[in-house]
């Protein structure tokens, strides 16, 4: 049964193991397992899933050069003025 217990530090290590496809079955079971009794655990599990999610499917819009064009030199004739 000991083999099948892990400090939290394990289990996150595992987890961000599992996150990269680098898990083995028995590090699957095992964190499950820990995942079942540990709260902070499977919280940070969620949140490094929802990291993962998107960092690999990012919905970033940037500005057209016009846009930051204009944003620079209002930038810039605000930054003259208060000097």
């Amino acid at each position: 049964m000991s083999k099948l217990k892990l400090s939290c530090q394990e289990a996150s290590h595992i987890c961000d193991k599992n996150q990269y496809k680098e898990a083995n079955f028995r590090e699957k079971v095992i964190l499950t397992i820990h995942l079942i009794y540990c709260r902070a655990c499977r919280k940070y599990t969620s949140r490094n899933s929802k990291l993962s999610k998107l960092v690999s499917n990012p919905k970033v819009k940037t500005m057209d050069v016009s846009a930051k064009e204009k944003l620079n030199a209002a930038f810039q004739k605000e930054l003259a003025n208060h000097q």
